[in-house]
């Protein structure tokens, strides 16, 4: 078992939930149950699968949450370059947030290698 508030990859997760919430905040009133409500609940699922990954007994059990907090971190992505496409994400405010999910989405593939090998 891995304390997750230790953990880089969770804390770099948590950061890039409290910015997808922070540009949401910013969309149209009438996307308040459309994409808003989508994008924040994958923003959460990342580091919240990540934590409840880390909480299970096995790595093999937390390599299966890691799966889905990736997954959750190209969906927020698909969706940032919706909300540009709309209009409702500046060039400007779009770049740094696909940094981060990047950068979460390396480290969730290699701490999940990592994990996958110390099963060998």
């Amino acid at each position: 078992m891995h304390n997750f508030k230790e953990l880089k990859i969770w804390q770099e997760a948590m950061k890039l939930a409290k910015q997808v919430y922070e540009v949401s905040a910013t969309f149209p009133a009438n996307e308040r149950y459309g994409l808003t409500s989508q994008i924040n609940r994958a923003a959460v699922s990342v580091p919240s699968n990540i934590s409840e990954g880390a909480g299970r007994g096995s790595n093999k059990e937390f390599i299966q949450f890691l799966n889905i907090a990736r997954g959750s971190a190209f969906e927020i992505e698909t969706q940032l370059l919706l909300a540009q496409s709309l209009g409702f994400v500046s060039e400007e405010q779009l770049q740094p947030l696909l940094q981060q999910v990047s950068m979460v989405q390396r480290m969730i593939n290699r701490f999940k290698d990592k994990l996958l090998s110390d099963l060998k």
